[in-house]
């Protein structure tokens, strides 16, 4: 179930909301011991002119989720009247840091995990990442520095493929890098804004991690330099929530998982020895894994005792 954000994560989401329409920026939970399930789904109807691209920014959703979550409409012309399912509920990844930020490529959402006034929180927001043979390299990060109205020193690598750009771009509306610039320790990475919004969800950069304008700019001003990232790939999360155990499955376009079914059916037998038989729903399961929806699913939960 959704988690009330305390003091300080509610006046983030205030100052999101005042600086802009798309009232579920940066979306903010209270982290609980007793839980690895957040968020919620739900769906919404298409107004006229709206399509997939649209509803995804409105609620703070990737283009891949939407998508992913709704198979059966046409994402750029929605039926009048489509019910369109807002995939907003979400399992923590496994390779969580305590503090810091998480980035996991395969989902296309970044974690910000945070303690404040004796309390643990996390922000989320979707992402584009890299094009193909651009992914972000895994591992260990930290923000180097942070910069605002930042100006674009073109790569010699961009300028190779397309010589017609220019060595700078200033700050502005033609800046890749929109408003806000968190720059990585290695490889000329970044977290950044965008001129190009529907790129959030997609894999279209050269490695760097996008964000939707209103995202970026309610994370400026509280990362401060130094903060760890970790760059992960988890096409496949679970975890415990509401007394059951859940799978959330995303595309694992980057083929790194062999044999999916065999990675949660070990999970699975793991906690059965921990906490006893469990009833496993064997048809939810393969349908998550086979539908690929990023919705999360109940696959099992503890044999009642007789």
């Amino acid at each position: 179930k959704r988690k009330t954000p305390l003091l300080f994560a509610a006046l983030v989401l205030i100052w999101t909301v005042l600086n802009s329409h798309f009232s579920w920026a940066l979306r903010s939970f209270v982290l609980s011991p007793d839980t690895a399930l957040y968020g919620n789904t739900r769906s919404v109807q298409a107004n006229a002119d709206d399509t997939l691209l649209d509803i995804a920014r409105e609620f703070d959703l990737g283009f891949n989720q939407i998508v992913a979550a709704n198979p059966q409409i046409d994402p750029w012309v929605p039926a009048k009247g489509s019910l369109a399912l807002l995939p907003a509920a979400m399992l923590l990844p496994q390779e969580r840091i305590t503090s810091g930020i998480v980035v996991n490529l395969a989902e296309m959402r970044l974690y910000y995990f945070f303690s404040n006034g004796g309390h643990d929180y996390f922000l989320t927001a979707p992402i584009g990442i890299g094009a193909e043979g651009y992914l972000t390299k895994l591992g260990p990060y930290s923000v180097k520095s942070k910069t605002a109205n930042p100006t674009w020193v073109v790569p010699e690598s961009i300028r190779q493929a397309e010589p017609d750009l220019p060595a700078e771009v200033p700050p502005g509306p033609d800046n890749p890098l929109g408003d806000y610039a968190f720059r990585l320790s290695q490889m000329q990475y970044a977290i950044h804004g965008t001129n190009k919004p529907w790129g959030i969800g997609r894999r279209v950069s050269h490695g760097c991690i996008r964000m939707y304008p209103e995202d970026v700019g309610a994370l400026y001003p509280i990362i401060p330099v130094g903060t760890t990232v970790q760059v992960i790939y988890e096409p496949i999360k679970f975890g415990w929530g509401e007394g059951k155990f859940w799978v959330q499955v995303f595309d694992d376009f980057d083929n790194r998982i062999s044999n999916p079914l065999l990675r949660i059916k070990e999970e699975l037998l793991y906690h059965e020895t921990t906490i006893g038989p469990l009833d496993i729903d064997h048809e939810a399961l393969s349908k998550a894994l086979k539908d690929k929806t990023g919705v999360p699913m109940a696959v099992a939960r503890p044999k009642e005792q007789p």
